[in-house]
This record gives structure tokens, C-alpha cells and sequence, in this order.
């Protein structure tokens, strides 16, 4: 089990939403030290200041798009001795819009902060973790990353391979007995602004960044291998699996309405 309680944390993203609510809670769990990587300079100030726990918290200003500042970070982290034990992948963006309407710098954007910063950010510690004998790696999906979902072709895309990376890395770590574990977690829509103006359907409702956050906490506490939410999108790798493309796409679309979902959308493309 993950113990949080005298643990050095990174959250990338980790200003604003869930990111700083399980920031907050990891310290009131005993962290030793929560790094925190957000390119808000002014959110992770204001997070310090207003916190309890301000000499507990490291704010470095990290733009998750540029691979450079992530290794660079890493290393200056390293420098100053400060082991990280548990990291949480959280930062991430969406563009919410038919593909056909997409920048070409809005796809390498959002697949990059979405997708291949999280590799990065878990590369620059994952040898250390393993070398040490014990680690958490969480990797904050989405259950875009299960089920297509048109207005937001790009960031599904991007999801579904945060799933399949973080799995293949599970399995790797798992296989070489290295002690450290990998949690995913494939949350519906969370309230936290991000997807503003997001239509759902009461079986699977928006989740609360308090709820979110907290589940997520007690998942690394517990070493679960998914943390999903709400229930509904536990239902989705079995009637994926179950019925034909075309019968998925009425329930799902349909019934459930998810394929309309974003009809409505109204929020920006902005941090987690």
C-alpha cells in the first residue's frame, strides 16, 4: 500500500482544480514535500500562500508542452536532493471542436501536454523509483480515453493513449518485481470549468472536483490498478466488448446521449 503520510509528491497541473485539492489533501495526510508544476505562476503563489502547509510546498513554473523545461525541472530537483515518491500526472488540456475545424498547433498541443509529457515526466523518475524500491505513478486519463466522442476527437485521442502506455507501463514494472505501481484513472466530466457547458445524462453524471480528487487519493492508497468515476464508466469495457460497433454507438449515443455531449460545450482550453 501507498503510504502518503512522510511521501515526496509531484503533481504537474497541480495549481488549479483537482490538481491543487489533492495537493491540499496529501498535506493534510503528512507529505513531506508536494512539488507542484503548473505554467500559472500566480495560482501556485496564491496556493502557497493561502495554504497551511506553505513550507511543505515547491511551486516551479514548468510548461508541460516543452519537453526541455520538464527534464530540466527534473534535474534541478534532483540536484537539491529532493527524491520524488509519488508522481501524479494530472496537467491537461481540450480543445473542444470537429476535428475538421482544428489548428494544426492545436493538435501538437494538446497531444503534447496531454500525452507525451506524462512519458516524459515519468521517464525522469521512474529509474530512480525503481532503483529505490517503491514509487507510485498515477496517470490521470479520462473515460474519453474508452469511448470516442465527437467535438473532442483530439483530446480523445490523447487519452487513449495515456490508457495504453500506462497499462504497458504497469505490466513492465510488475513483470521486473521493481515495487513500483502505476494507477489510472478514467474519469467522466468533472466540474471543474474545464468542460463547461457539457451535457450528461443522469447515469453518468458530472463528478466534483472534491470527490475526484479524494477517490483518487484513497486509489494510490490502495495501489488500485484503475480509478474510474462515475460508476457508469465501469459498464464501458464490458459493453464495448459485448455488443457490435453499431448497437455500441445507439446505447452509448442514443440512449445515453454521450456522442451529444459536447454539444454545448463552452469551456477553454486551459489546465486541469
Amino acid at each position: 500500500m501507498s503510504n502518503i503520510n512522510g511521501s515526496n509528491l509531484l503533481i504537474t497541473g497541480g495549481a488549479h482544480g483537482i490538481g491543487r485539492l489533492m495537493g491540499e489533501i496529501a498535506l493534510r495526510k503528512g507529505a513531506n514535500k508536494l512539488v507542484i508544476w503548473d505554467i500559472d505562476e500566480s495560482a501556485m503563489k496564491t496556493f502557497q500562500r493561502e495554504s497551511d502547509y506553505s513550507d511543505r510546498i515547491i511551486p516551479m513554473r514548468v510548461d508541460m508542452s516543452d519537453r526541455d523545461q520538464i527534464i530540466s525541472a527534473s534535474n534541478q530537483l534532483k540536484a537539491e536532493d529532493i527524491s520524488i515518491n509519488i508522481l501524479i500526472n494530472n496537467a491537461g488540456i481540450i480543445v473542444g471542436k470537429e476535428f475538421s475545424d482544428h489548428q494544426h498547433d492545436e493538435i501538437d498541443r494538446t497531444i503534447s501536454i496531454n500525452s507525451t509529457a506524462l512519458m516524459h515526466t515519468a521517464l525522469c523518475f521512474v529509474n530512480e523509483m525503481i532503483k529505490g524500491k517503491k514509487g507510485h505513478i498515477v496517470n490521470i486519463a479520462s473515460a474519453a480515453g474508452m469511448v470516442a466522442n465527437p467535438g473532442m476527437s483530439v483530446y480523445v485521442a490523447s487519452k487513449w493513449s495515456v490508457i495504453g502506455w500506462s497499462e504497458s507501463l504497469r505490466i513492465e514494472l510488475e513483470r521486473s518485481n521493481s515495487q513500483v505501481k502505476v494507477t489510472t484513472v478514467t474519469p467522466s466530466y468533472i466540474s471543474t470549468g474545464m468542460f463547461e457547458g457539457v451535457k450528461t445524462h443522469w447515469i453518468s453524471p458530472v463528478v466534483s472536483p472534491e470527490k475526484a480528487a479524494w477517490k483518487i487519493i484513497r486509489g494510490i492508497e490502495r495501489d488500485k490498478l484503475f480509478v474510474r468515476m462515475p460508476w457508469s464508466v465501469h459498464l464501458i469495457p464490458a459493453l464495448k466488448g459485448l455488443l457490435p460497433v453499431r448497437w455500441f454507438d445507439f446505447v452509448v449515443g442514443k440512449v445515453l446521449r454521450v456522442y451529444s455531449s459536447m454539444d454545448g460545450f463552452k469551456g477553454k482550453a486551459k489546465k486541469i
